[in-house]
């Protein structure tokens, strides 16, 4: 494995940029030896406090300065983000335990997201006039205003990509940003801010706090005008009562049991391979990650075939070059929840088809990723977020079947159709209830496209990150009406452009004028 290219030194310049006003930190291990790899600052609720408030001055000049200057910063950080992308790959495995490969997706997907946004913009978000109620008396147009401060909780699964596709489009429409990093992400988050401080942008613009939910999360929540949460439904339900009382907006990408249907046409192959990838990356610690496999029972042999041989082949590895198919576990946490979910569903009569046990010859929380079948309701991999390295199989005998078992669910994030048609993909498709959903591809088609709105629906989430409709959850809508010609004020005036008025609203609508 060869050197990383981060070193102590560099963890020490990053983590003196969270916002912490006292000594105390905490050990953060790296997933490939379980040993310590830094330590990080703990930000105080008044740290937070502080943070935001100085937000909120720089925010006044960063929206006054405009598309232009936005951009300029934008575009100058996406290059730096391109320059840096070995430290940022080193950073990303060294947190999270992914494969260069999956660490890939995030740099590319990061870069992607400041390149769509700074270019978006000003298009998106420019004012524009709309029709007056009636017309040739008045005209209206519609600008937006920046809402102020956004308040970022990113999680440290994502914690790159996560963390721009929330914190650049606010930066984008002219918002300043608080950020909680979590401690397993953090260096990865700090190193993402600190090439748009060295692109220009201001320092106290886009603060880094980090801490215990408890108190910094609170804090956050209690503070800001718009808030973004990545992570499990039951924290997203709180922070949502609590933007709710405080009649302040919110995004919130929650958990999921994602679905995929393999339908009786696919190669067993080409479908085992997608099914493994979608499953596994980053060794299913994504929320848009696959858990449940629907296969048609026609297909059902020569794909779990190819399925048990692709996972028994693979390679699991931490080095820092393209070598290995699936990483670690994050951290010790998480290889205690998997185990529990596995051990629950043997003891109450699932079975293993692949993998099934940890592998601590190669580090201290890898695990083979392992497919059960036989998975009952009453087991917790039944229905509850495993969040990692295990799926569950079951067959079906219908394209029907496996649509009803897929909806069976209270989550609804992301959802997948295998098939050799594109054209019944695409009708299965429009069956499926989730925010995003891919046809021959695990999750990369939907979580990719920058342009396209993602997010969840039932307890997956409220709202949605990309595309317009992610720059615009940033923005408030005014409205402003410039009279033109006088309207009636009294009884008499009325009564004199009553009948005009209503040939007028005839007159529209016979010329379908909206």
């Amino acid at each position: 494995m060869r050197a990383p290219t981060a070193s102590p030194e560099l963890f020490a310049s990053l983590t003196d940029d969270v916002v912490a006003s006292g000594s105390e930190t905490v050990a953060v291990a790296t997933p490939s030896t379980g040993e310590t790899l830094h330590e990080l600052p703990r930000s105080s609720a008044d740290d937070v406090r502080d943070a935001v408030a100085r937000a909120r001055l720089a925010q006044l000049a960063w929206a006054r300065a405009g598309f232009a200057e936005r951009r300029r910063v934008l575009l100058r950080a996406h290059d730096l983000l391109l320059d840096r992308a070995d430290l940022l790959l080193d950073l990303v495995q060294l947190e999270s335990g992914k494969t260069r490969g999956q660490a890939l997706e995030e740099v590319y997907q990061a870069a992607s997201v400041t390149r769509y946004n700074a270019l978006s913009a000003r298009r998106v978000l420019r004012g524009r006039t709309r029709r007056a109620g009636v017309p040739l008396a008045s005209t209206t147009r519609v600008r937006y205003r920046p809402k102020g401060v956004a308040g970022v909780i990113t999680p440290w699964n994502y914690a790159l990509s996560l963390a721009a596709m929330d914190v650049v489009p606010a930066l984008a429409a002219g918002c300043a940003v608080v950020q909680k990093a979590d401690d397993q992400g953090a260096l990865s988050i700090l190193a993402l801010r600190r090439a748009f401080i060295d692109a220009g942008l201001p320092e106290a613009l886009w603060a880094v706090v980090a801490g215990p939910a408890s108190e910094v999360g609170e804090a956050l929540t209690d503070q800001v005008d718009y808030i973004c949460f990545t992570g499990s439904t039951a924290t997203g339900r709180k922070i949502a009562e609590k933007a709710g009382r405080r009649l302040v907006g919110a995004s919130l990408e929650l958990g999921g049991k994602n679905a995929m249907l393999v339908l009786d046409d696919v190669d067993p192959e080409q479908a085992a391979a997608d099914a493994a990838y979608a499953c596994f990356s980053a060794m299913g610690q994504l929320c848009v990650s696959t858990e449940r496999i629907y296969v048609h029972r026609a297909v059902a042999a020569p794909f779990t075939k190819a399925l048990v041989e692709r996972l028994d082949g693979a390679t699991l590895g931490s080095s820092l070059d393209y070598g290995a198919d699936f990483g670690s576990l994050a951290t010790a946490a998480q290889l205690e929840r998997i185990e529990a979910h596995l051990d629950d569903a043997l003891a109450k009569g699932a079975t293993v088809l692949a993998g099934g046990r940890p592998r601590t010859d190669i580090g201290p929380w890898f695990f083979q990723p392992t497919v059960l079948t036989g998975v009952t309701p009453d087991m917790r991999v039944y229905a509850e977020e495993t969040f990692g390295a295990v799926a569950s199989l079951f067959l079906v005998d219908s394209e029907e079947e496996a649509i009803l078992a897929a909806n069976a669910s209270e989550y609804g994030l992301n959802a997948s159709v295998l098939t050799r048609s594109r054209r019944r993909g695409r009708r299965v498709a429009d069956s499926l209830e989730a925010g995003s959903i891919n046809i021959n591809e695990g999750y990369r088609g939907t979580f990719g496209s920058v342009d396209a709105p993602m997010g969840g629906v039932k307890a997956s989430g409220l709202g949605r990150r990309n595309g317009p409709e992610g720059l615009l959850r940033f923005v408030e809508p005014v409205t402003v009406s410039t009279g033109i010609l006088p309207l009636p004020r009294s009884g008499r005036d009325f009564g004199l452009v009553a009948g005009p008025f209503l040939l007028l609203a005839r007159v529209l609508r016979a010329i379908r004028r909206r």
